[in-house]
């Protein structure tokens, strides 16, 4: 599969990579060799196998669903860096 130049420069920026002008073109040949083998999958005869859900034959045991004991509160913060009137600190995500 062709890869140009500007899809190796595109893939970078996407992935917020710097590559260096002597990366370019080796990047370009490793991207060209890893989209022709994706596009080789297509050539196998995949007719007569039938597609799993997931890749177990039997379904994952279970254990029942039963209250146990918990940690207090005072024994669930005790480890905590940081920790406001009872409750754990964690930084603001948004």
């Amino acid at each position: 599969m062709d890869v140009s130049r500007e899809d190796v420069l595109r893939c970078a920026q996407l992935a917020r990579l710097s590559l260096r002008e002597d990366e370019v073109e080796p990047m370009r040949e490793a991207m060209a060799r890893m989209l022709s083998h994706a596009a080789s999958l297509d050539e196998l005869p995949l007719e007569s196998i039938e597609p799993l859900l997931t890749g177990l034959e039997q379904p994952l045991p279970r254990r029942a669903d039963e209250p146990g004991s918990s940690f207090s509160q005072a024994e669930a913060l005790a480890n905590a860096p940081q920790q406001d009137r009872g409750m754990f600190v964690v930084p603001k995500v948004l």
